[in-house]
C-alpha cells in the first residue's frame, strides 16, 4: 500500500497529471482525499499510471521501483 501512496503522490505532483487523473477516472477531489488510503482508490491510480506507460515508467523511476512492481501492487490491491 505504501508504494501506491508514493505513486499517487508523485501523480499530483505534476498539475497536468493530476487534471488527467480526474478526467479519466470521473473522481472529485474530494474523494480522491477520503479514499486516498482505501485499497481500491490506490488500485484505480495505479491503473491509470498503467495506462499510460510513460508515467508508469516514469514514476516507478522516480520511486526506484521498476514499473512491474507497480503492477504488482495493483493486483495485490485489488485483491485486498
Amino acid at each position: 500500500m505504501a508504494l501506491a501512496l508514493q505513486a499517487l503522490v508523485w501523480t499530483l505532483q505534476s498539475p497536468q497529471r493530476a487534471e488527467r487523473l480526474l478526467a479519466l477516472t470521473g473522481l472529485s477531489v474530494e474523494e480522491l482525499r477520503g479514499g486516498a488510503g482505501e485499497p481500491g482508490m490506490l488500485a484505480a491510480i495505479l491503473s491509470f499510471l498503467e495506462g499510460h506507460e510513460a508515467d508508469l515508467v516514469t514514476c516507478a523511476e522516480n520511486l526506484g521501483e521498476r514499473p512491474e512492481s507497480l503492477v504488482a501492487a495493483r493486483r495485490m490491491l485489488e485483491g485486498a
